[in-house]
């Protein structure tokens, strides 16, 4: 199993940024290339540049530990996903930390940028 991870200091209080990354219908705001998002009942559903549609179950949001959890299902070739999102204390702001544990290992490839640009994206919003 391929593991990704990348992480970013953002200049917002933990409770911002946490705000930003627990809206799970809304990351179509902050992470490049999601055109629009929603989130129902557990499920998030995201089109992307392309036409290609995600589908995400929701698998942790943990407004103690401040910690995102989800799984893509549907819409990438992959045979398991998981993804985090950790938002940590960090001086006068936040440490964000993004990690995705992916099958097959080739699917690393293909997310890495994605995930870096997503980190990017979100503190871009966040400082504005």
């Amino acid at each position: 199993m391929a593991t990704i991870r990348h992480h970013v200091h953002v200049n917002r209080s933990p409770s911002d940024v946490w705000k930003v990354i627990s809206d799970a219908g809304a990351i179509s705001a902050w992470f490049p290339g999601i055109e629009t998002s929603t989130a129902d009942g557990g499920v998030r559903r995201c089109s992307v540049a392309g036409g290609t549609e995600l589908v995400e179950q929701i698998v942790t949001v943990d407004d103690e530990l401040r910690r995102f959890q989800y799984s893509i299902t549907e819409g990438m070739p992959v045979e398991f996903h998981l993804g985090t999102i950790d938002v940590l204390p960090d001086g006068d702001g936040s440490l964000v930390i993004y990690s995705t544990d992916v099958l097959p290992d080739e699917a690393k490839e293909l997310m890495d940028d994605a995930l870096a640009g997503g980190l990017a994206g979100l503190k871009a919003h966040l400082e504005g």
